[in-house]
């Protein structure tokens, strides 16, 4: 059996939906292969809570986004996320190696692409519930991401899936890409299984969106080191590197942090991978106002570094380090009102105590004693003369210990302590295809174009190394699946 298209988009997330969309406005004929059931369908997008990061400069700006009345947008700070904070933010996280033209056209197009991406029916709406606080009265947005999609990931997903279906885009599921279709000089389809049965689809252009192999544990071993085959999936459980696979079968070009990832504080009970039911709700992001503690008892990290945005996609490796592979996160009732609304969902490993000693007996795998030990520490450590607002990087501080805890230090001596026992969970891959920043083409290794070949999403190498700025990778799902799928299109029509 085959199918002839224009453009052949492998996975059915948002940077492939972007890709699929962007194509179809070129006029090509369009068609998407994804692996999942219909059910299941949708890539990590689906897992995903749904934060955007792109530029502004004022509440003006995201009043071309959302339907923001008069009194919203006066009564609030909205901050700003400028270009140069933008850069400045992605350039420092990722130790200034991120490729200067992937973050070029990132950071320059994601205003834009997501105008474009209100026209295709997603909905923006502000981000009330994790990213502001009332101070001196008045709402102020911290973190610089005050819009998130309205539904989250799967509210983004439904909106371009809805908006697919009217494009007329043709979108296979249960349909696994097994190899390119490729004659040395270009590539001109895809081989698949459908239900179990091969299919060919024939097309001038092919699209890979189909993402990491975050949720193949073989390759995790091998790529990103001993002990990662441990860690709990956060999404799908699709994403098994195939698209990587094929591409690099026919001579492309590696790129990026193949032995990097995003991996997060997950609950230590999680299944062993995402639950659509759930969603992102097993993430544990508020131990920047606690303390985090191993099974020595010990604390292990600077909870307080900065914004849970900036470190929490790296924190979760350093938990899958610990002895046993999990931490406790530990507050006390003076923070309860602040915790981020995962924390008091029903699946949720917990312990519950009204004294520091009482609580020590309940944290499972924790040295009682060392526990102990550490928030004596820690207690007396607490600059109390800082005054602590949980809105900016306050400089509370601890002093003379180690690791220090640089922001948002507070005693842990408010009864009840509550206790959060989380893993490590991964949610993508960082290692991917190079790529021509201005076309989506994949390079081969002499760095010249595959033609017929593009990619946008995960699979993009070169962005992201050692850690990642939350919020980012819907945009750059967006911005790279509509580059690549417009040039997709073009060269199909051509």
């Amino acid at each position: 059996m085959s199918a002839e298209y224009d453009v052949i988009v492998i996975g059915k997330g948002n940077a492939a939906l972007c890709a699929a969309l962007a194509a179809h406005e070129q006029g090509a004929r369009v068609a998407m292969l994804e692996a999942a059931p219909e059910e299941e369908s949708g890539g990590n997008s689906r897992f995903a809570g749904g934060v955007m990061r792109f530029v502004y400069n004022s509440v003006e700006d995201l009043r071309r986004l959302t339907d923001l009345t008069d009194e919203e947008a006066r009564n609030a700070d909205w901050g700003s996320n400028t270009a140069q904070e933008f850069f400045d933010d992605l350039f420092r996280l990722t130790s200034y190696r991120t490729d200067p033209n992937l973050s070029e056209a990132l950071v320059t197009r994601s205003f834009e692409t997501m105008v474009w991406l209100r026209s295709k029916g997603a909905r923006f709406v502000p981000n009330y519930g994790r990213q502001s606080g009332i101070v001196g009265g008045r709402r102020k947005f911290f973190g610089r991401m005050p819009i998130e999609v309205s539904g989250g990931g799967p509210g983004l997903v439904q909106y371009l899936t809805q908006n697919a279906a009217r494009s007329n885009i043709d979108i296979h599921y249960e349909t696994r890409a097994v190899s390119l279709l490729y004659d040395g000089e270009r590539v001109r389809g895809v081989r698949a299984k459908q239900r179990g049965k091969p299919v060919e689809f024939h097309g001038r252009s092919v699209v890979l969106a189909c993402g990491g192999f975050e949720a193949n544990p073989e390759w995790r071993t091998r790529y990103l080191g001993p002990g990662w085959e441990l860690a709990k999936v956060r999404g799908t459980r699709f994403n098994m590197g195939d698209g990587l696979r094929m591409a690099l079968e026919i001579g492309a070009c590696p790129h990026g942090n193949w032995s990097g990832c995003h991996a997060v504080g997950w609950d230590r009970n999680a299944p062993e991978f995402g639950d659509l039911s759930v969603g992102d709700q097993f993430e544990k992001h508020s131990y920047i106002f606690g303390i985090l503690v191993n099974a020595a008892g010990r604390r292990f990290v600077d909870e307080g570094l900065d914004f849970h945005s900036f470190t929490y996609a790296k924190y979760g490796g350093e938990v899958l380090k610990q002895a046993g592979q999990f931490a406790w996160q530990v507050f006390d009732a003076k923070v309860k009102d602040i915790l981020r609304p995962e924390y008091r969902i029903k699946l949720v490993t917990k312990a519950t105590a009204n004294s520091l000693e009482e609580l020590a007996g309940k944290l499972e795998g924790v040295d009682p004693q060392g526990f102990l030990e550490t928030v004596r520490e820690f207690n007396t450590a607490v600059r109390t003369d800082v005054p602590f607002n949980h809105t900016v990087k306050d400089g509370r501080c601890t002093v003379g210990i180690e690791p220090p805890k640089s922001n948002w230090a507070q005693a842990l001596d408010t009864p009840p302590f509550d206790a959060y026992a989380t893993t490590c969970g991964i949610t993508f891959t960082f290692g991917g295809l190079r790529i021509d920043h201005e076309s989506g083409e994949v390079l081969d290794l002499n760095f010249d174009p595959i033609p017929g070949l593009y990619c946008a999403g995960e699979m993009v190498g070169g962005l992201f190394y050692f850690n990642y700025p939350s919020g980012t990778g819907l945009v750059s799902g967006a911005v790279f699946g509509r580059i690549a799928g417009t040039a997709a299109g073009k060269a199909a029509k051509s």
